[in-house]
């Protein structure tokens, strides 16, 4: 298994993808959060599909971390079921990756 990984979600305004991206920063759970948008999102929610302008959450973190990661985004998020997908980083920068593993 990987040491370093990604928590990927989205966030229904930019406010509260900035509020949540600086808690995991300040809490030392997340190295790094990128914050992208606005994006269109489509999906099906409560048997309809929908369309959404969200801000993509992409939170760099390390194992032993991202299940509080996850924890802390879902005790922060507005949402009733917010995305949260862990994804492996397998390769990367040596520099970038230690730094990652030194920030959290």
């Amino acid at each position: 298994m990987a040491d370093k990984k990604l928590v990927i979600s989205t966030a229904g305004s930019k406010e509260e993808a900035s509020r949540i991206a600086r808690t995991l920063v300040e809490e030392r759970l997340a190295a790094c959060v990128n914050i992208i948008g606005p994006i269109e999102s489509v999906y099906r929610w409560q048997g309809k599909v929908e369309n959404a302008a969200e801000f993509l959450i992409l939170a760099k973190t390390v194992s032993a971390k991202s299940k509080m990661v996850i924890k802390r985004l879902q005790e922060l998020h507005s949402y009733d079921l917010p995305e949260a997908i862990e994804i492996d980083m397998d390769g990367g920068s040596p520099e970038y990756l230690e730094w990652i593993a030194a920030s959290v």
